[in-house]
């Protein structure tokens, strides 16, 4: 690992001893490091995170020089906290957007490695990025940093190593992603509605998660009316990969045949009186008509994957829908 703060001759020695993977044999590695040590340098600053933002996925070990050299983080998190007074009020000009999102292309790269996602998380870091996401302004320049915030969250949730999975679901239960990721998916632009119903179902997909959602009717019927809403939306304008995320998160929610809720009725009708109510038959009550009629068969008959999913949803509330016959559709 070559240290930002050494000598430009202890530099060169580190990187002698450095073994550069095939994928990077044409990436230039001093030109890299000096890009990251630019970073600290304001006057340069601008120029590096452009640099860096486009190498980040052709150079596996840029997450590691990243959180490794020296004030590297500081000069992101520098760059993120700039942009506050610009939205609030929001008067973020494209080229504020485009140099903060090349900073959060780099924290992205950061949360997305398996050596470096829990530091990250540890120095609560994604926090920075939340008033970002509570921006509802939208413009071209507000999505874009929407978007790309997103992404540093969805980088964080995308790991198949399920102890790091949990640290950071419990990281991010503990914070307002959940409502935060319900607004974008009910409001935002369809790749912002992508990610953040992405990044709902892996916490859905999650035991804790799960758990957490369903702890109260109050949580599971809004998780529900914004899927409702999405799907209506779906209706007008057809997104093979959004169904696909919010399906997901539907069947997830109809996993659990046991988990029942103690609803308080209506003080002015019952006085205190409570109801059990199981999860599945409430889910089973607000399923909207369009995933069970053939309002998505289009969009289904190309992705297989989703109509299983769609399948075992409707199996587990014992909907016969008419979807589950059409014979286009029926399992090969």
């Amino acid at each position: 690992m070559i240290d930002a703060r050494s000598s430009p001759a202890a530099q060169a020695q580190q990187q002698q001893q450095i073994t550069v993977p095939s994928s990077t044999s044409e990436i230039n590695i001093e030109e890299i490091m000096q890009w990251i040590i630019d970073l600290r340098d304001p006057l340069k600053r601008e120029t590096a995170l452009l640099e860096l933002s486009k190498k980040r996925d052709s150079v596996p070990d840029l997450p590691l020089w990243l959180w490794h050299s020296f004030g590297t983080i500081s000069a992101l998190l520098q760059e993120v906290v700039a942009i506050y007074p610009a939205i609030m009020p929001a008067n973020l000009t494209a080229v504020q957007s485009n140099r903060v999102c090349n900073a959060l292309a780099l924290m992205q790269c950061v949360a997305s490695h398996r050596d470096t996602r829990g530091p990250f998380l540890h120095a609560h870091i994604p926090l920075y990025l939340y008033p970002f996401l509570h921006t509802t302004k939208v413009s071209r320049s507000f999505e874009y940093l929407r978007l790309t915030s997103l992404g540093v969250i969805g980088a964080l949730v995308k790991t198949e190593d399920k102890e790091q999975l949990l640290v950071v679901i419990n990281f991010l239960l503990s914070t307002e992603i959940i409502p935060l990721c319900l607004r974008i998916m009910e409001q935002g632009t369809e790749l912002s509605k992508t990610v953040a119903t992405f990044i709902l179902q892996k916490i859905l997909l999650d035991d804790t998660g799960l758990l957490y959602i369903c702890q109260t009717y109050e949580r599971f019927s809004h998780v529900a009316m914004i899927l409702g809403k999405m799907v209506l939306k779906l209706a007008r304008e057809p997104s093979c990969r959004l169904l696909k995320h919010v399906v997901r998160c539907y069947s997830r929610l109809s996993d659990n045949p046991n988990m029942i809720f103690n609803l308080t009725l209506d003080a002015r009708a019952q006085p205190g009186q409570t109801v059990k109510v199981r999860a599945q038959q409430a889910l089973k009550q607000c399923l909207p008509d369009q995933l069970k009629d053939l309002t998505f068969k289009s969009l289904l008959r190309e992705d297989p994957s989703t109509m299983n999913w769609l399948r075992q949803l409707l199996n587990n509330l014992d909907i016969d829908g008419t979807i589950l016959h059409d014979e286009d559709l029926l399992p090969k």
